[in-house]
């Protein structure tokens, strides 16, 4: 056995949270793609099956009340709150981060008022952040000018009217400042908009102690809900009476039985919903969000820290010199928690009309019992959620990277 393989078993016996793994359904595969998509919690098969048999199954229709569904939004909200930093009734959980992104951006430019009419959007977001902020500054009559975070401060002016940033770029693993760009934002008198898809359950995020104004985030990636799991919408307490939500439904009136012709918003964060909740999936997410009973966000993002220096010392030590470049960030305050390697041409795996770099050497791990992703064209992805993603894990991820290069 390695050296690194000794030091893994050590660190992997003494890591305060090795013992929450046994909450999650896993294998001998070495899953590194949690920033995608979570693990199985091991009881929320059981917890779903109940919900489907006696809740919907015997109840019926008296499930919206006696089983809460009608409520579950804020509840569910509540229970993601403590996770990034926010207090009670300012998070609901409802459609997707998509759906969200649109409600909080058009609602950004309501709340800056007039004579704002520029919405800067990250230049490096995921595809449908941009493709929303585009549609959002058509209908709003705003300009759409893309920066990269760090040009934001520069690029903020009397003109703006909302700021859409993430928090962690999903290529690389970049972790951008949000205390410092929310501060830039809120001093030019523009809304900042948040989305946490990649940090939230990962590390400390501090909604209410950085002032942010509107984030969203989903919850299949390190919160665990499962596959197409609902996201979720967070509104800052001060801002929620003025939050006019371009997606005003019945589940937002304030009398939503009413049924009047007229729409009156409800109070708080319920106006940051639509339509009818999921309630099953919703319902899953709820139980999932139990493994964190008993855990701190802080011990967690401490985990995470350690997990990733101790894969890209692996990846030095097993994978030859010159194959692989790290995308992230080495300081720990500027990385989330993954791994992004771009692969070097001369792996030689490319062919015209075949398949990149990255999806070939991805191939091959997960044929090797190692699970990541890979972006086009040229980087794998390796995701450490660290709930149940221990050291051994890290280093057998890293070793069998070297072979397979």
């Amino acid at each position: 056995m390695s050296e690194l393989a000794l030091r893994a078993e050590k660190l992997d016996a003494e890591d305060e949270l090795g013992a929450v793994r046994s909450r999650f359904v896993l294998d001998d595969v070495v899953y590194l793609d949690g920033n995608s998509l979570g693990a199985l919690p091991a009881h929320v098969p059981g917890r779903v099956e109940g919900v489907v048999r006696r809740q919907w199954g015997e109840l019926r229709i008296r499930s919206w009340d006696e089983s809460g569904w009608w409520t579950a939004p804020e509840r569910i909200g509540d229970r993601i709150a403590p996770l990034v930093g926010a207090a009670p009734g300012q998070i609901v959980v409802g459609d997707s981060t998509s759906v969200n992104v649109f409600k909080a951006l058009v609602g950004a430019v309501r709340l800056a008022g007039e004579g704002r009419d520029e919405i800067l959007v990250d230049a490096t977001t995921f595809p449908t952040d941009g493709y929303i902020a585009g549609s959002a500054a058509r209908m709003t009559g705003c300009a759409l000018r893309p920066v990269t975070p760090a040009e934001v401060p520069d690029a903020l002016s009397d003109r703006t009217a909302a700021v859409l940033l993430n928090h962690v770029d999903y290529r690389t693993g970049r972790l951008h400042d949000l205390p410092s760009l929310t501060a830039a934002v809120r001093e030019a008198g523009a809304v900042s908009v948040w989305d946490l898809c990649h940090s939230a359950g990962a590390l400390p995020v501090g909604l209410d102690e950085h002032g942010v104004d509107l984030a969203v985030g989903c919850t299949y990636k390190y919160l665990n809900g499962g596959p197409g799991s609902p996201a979720y919408l967070y509104v800052r307490s001060g801002l929620q009476d003025r939050f006019d939500s371009p997606l005003p439904g019945w589940n937002s009136h304030a009398e939503p039985f009413g049924m009047r012709s007229s729409y009156e918003p409800a109070a708080g964060a319920v106006r940051g919903r639509v339509g009818t909740p999921d309630i099953l999936s919703m319902l899953a997410l709820e139980a999932a969000l139990e493994v964190w009973e008993g855990v701190s966000v802080a011990a967690v993002r401490a985990k995470s820290l350690a997990l990733t220096d101790f894969f890209l010392e692996c990846v030095t030590a097993y994978v030859p010199e010159g194959l692989v470049e790290s995308l992230t960030p080495e300081p720990h305050e500027e990385r989330g928690s993954q791994i992004a390697l771009r692969c070097s041409p001369t792996l030689g795996f490319a062919r015209a009309g075949g398949t990149p770099i990255a999806g070939e050497v991805m191939k091959r791990l997960i044929e090797r019992g190692v699970v990541g992703d890979f972006r086009h064209p040229d980087v794998v992805r390796f995701g450490f959620t660290p709930l149940y993603v221990g050291y051994g894990d890290a280093e057998r991820a890293a070793r069998v990277l070297g072979e397979v290069l």
